[in-house]
């Protein structure tokens, strides 16, 4: 139990929920929500109770509970009036705050149950864009705030990881393609941000495409070595990190010098590094797109 976070700050509490710090104040000196300690040092802090409860709290507020009604509440009775109303709607609020508290405890089973509760109601495609997609970008934020560790942000992707290979080898294991194109997956060097690209490869797989994917740090060089097998490759990579903003339309040249000149081949691509980019007069045979559902709905 040593891994498990248990101490907050009041600004650990306003990014992990959202809640502004002197919103949180007001609550607690008002309705006496949360109950504060102190370190050796006289050190204000809250505990994973406290940061429990405000979730909770924070999820009853948004749907419509006004906190002087919350305040009277029994404590014990508030988890189950959030279930409550999570069954009837905003199930991916609900949900997302569960998979922050699977993370920060590194609670393995509570990720399972979480995400097995949810495909009661909703399939994997919903799950990942309505609850996996706003639960990574939230995590991006708290780990550049100091609120987790790399450690948190690793054991919950790994878990995402897991869900999306399991899912593709349901399709892959009986799939029948329907195009004639080749689908080669890949991240550039020094490019270790996959899931997004793991995700396209499901949802092309679920299309019909034949693909393969190659995954993390893949040098141009390397990929020159499809060519040797098929006509009619579409490479399909996610930039998140590498190459830079300064050198991507380099990296795109090396590209296509290499792999796109004398043949069918041809290049999409997606990621956060192209919003800083001049992307206007790419070659003809390099596309951009702004998000997965855009790649994934142009394929036929």
């Amino acid at each position: 139990m040593n891994n498990i976070k248990s101490q907050f700050s009041i600004k650990d509490l306003e990014n992990l929920t959202g809640i502004k710090a002197h919103t949180i104040r007001i609550w607690e000196k008002r309705y006496n929500l949360l109950q504060p300690k102190r370190t050796d040092t006289n050190i204000r802090y809250y505990d994973l109770a406290n940061f429990q409860k405000l979730l909770n709290v924070s999820y009853l507020n948004n749907n419509g509970y006004k906190i002087s009604k919350i305040a009277t509440i029994d404590e014990e009775q508030i988890p189950n009036l959030v279930k409550e109303i999570a069954n009837e709607n905003n199930l991916e609020s609900h949900a997302i705050n569960a998979f922050k508290l699977s993370m920060l405890n590194f609670d393995q089973s509570l990720f399972y149950k979480t995400y097995e509760s949810l495909l009661k109601d909703i399939d994997f495609e919903s799950i990942f864009y309505n609850i996996f997609i706003p639960l990574l970008t939230e995590i991006g934020l708290l780990w550049q705030t100091d609120t987790i560790t790399p450690a948190h942000e690793h054991f919950i992707s790994g878990l995402i990881r897991q869900k999306i290979l399991i899912n593709t080898e349901l399709i892959q294991v009986k799939q029948e393609y329907k195009s004639t194109k080749t689908f080669v997956l890949y991240l550039p060097e020094n490019e270790i941000h996959e899931l997004g690209l793991m995700f396209v490869n499901y949802l092309l797989s679920k299309k019909g495409c034949h693909c393969i994917y190659l995954g993390q740090s893949v040098p141009i060089t390397s990929l020159s070595d499809l060519q040797n097998y098929y006509d009619d490759i579409i490479f399909i990579s996610y930039l998140t990190v590498s190459p830079s903003t300064e050198d991507v339309h380099k990296y795109l040249e090396n590209f296509e010098d290499t792999l796109l000149k004398n043949n069918n081949s041809s290049l999409w691509l997606l990621g956060k590094i192209l919003e800083s980019s001049d992307t206007e007069n790419l070659p003809k045979q390099i596309k951009t797109f702004k998000s997965i559902k855009s790649l994934t709905s142009s394929i036929d």
